[in-house]
């Protein structure tokens, strides 16, 4: 009995999804599938939206626990609004995803959730950041994780070119996502994209329906 328990336990963090981002000339894309899964063997929720406002051009994907990446998030944003009242300026995005990474890091023990962080700041312009779990910080060009990553690093390595135009970014996004979401049984439902530009955020929002097909589903 305590075995099934133990079981139970490890079961309900190991949550599936899909999450990306991608930087474009002159700004970036942040996105990821809506399904939230116990355990990879019950559909808890269709249309969760795993895109959080960090703060006004940041935001930040989560995988893993989904409670505790909302903790985190919750912290976060707590963290930067005080943040950029003390120095009455918006936060750079670096600033963002350090403020995850310790927050990941001084918790390691208790936490299980990883981050992609993107924005765009004046200092840098566009970036892109993975916290992963444990509390390691790495910028990157483009980054994908989640359970469904592993069916699309070859396509992410093949179709990513720096400098691409916002509707290249977007397709590209669109495309990577609909692939691991076709492969991948704890990622579905819609594909939520964020645009992140010197001009403001676009939300975009893709249903399934609307997504592209590589093969008989």
């Amino acid at each position: 009995m305590e075995k099934q328990c133990l079981d139970s336990q490890v079961k309900g963090v190991s949550t599936g999804t899909t999450i990306l981002a991608a930087i474009f000339d002159g700004g970036v894309v942040i996105g990821s599938d809506s399904r939230a899964s116990i355990g990879g063997e019950y559909v808890s929720s269709k249309t969760i939206n795993k895109v959080i406002h960090v703060h006004d051009r940041i935001f930040c994907c989560m995988a893993g626990s989904l409670a505790d990446a909302q903790a985190v998030t919750k912290a976060a944003k707590f963290h930067l609004s005080f943040h950029s009242v003390q120095m009455e300026t918006p936060p750079l995005v670096i600033a963002a995803a350090t403020v995850l990474k310790e927050l990941c890091y001084k918790n390691k023990e208790e936490l299980q959730a990883g981050f992609i962080t993107a924005g765009w700041d004046k200092k840098k312009g566009p970036q892109v950041y993975v916290v992963a779990l444990g509390g390691m910080l790495m910028s990157q060009p483009v980054t994908i994780g989640g359970s469904g990553s592993t069916y699309i690093y070859g396509y992410v390595d093949a179709k990513y070119k720096p400098n691409m135009s916002r509707e290249e970014c977007l397709q590209f996004a669109t495309n990577a996502l609909a692939l691991a979401m076709g492969r991948d049984n704890v990622s579905g439902g819609v594909v939520h994209l964020v645009v992140i530009t010197e001009t403001g955020v676009e939300h975009v929002v893709v249903p399934g329906d609307k997504l592209p097909q590589f093969h008989d589903e």
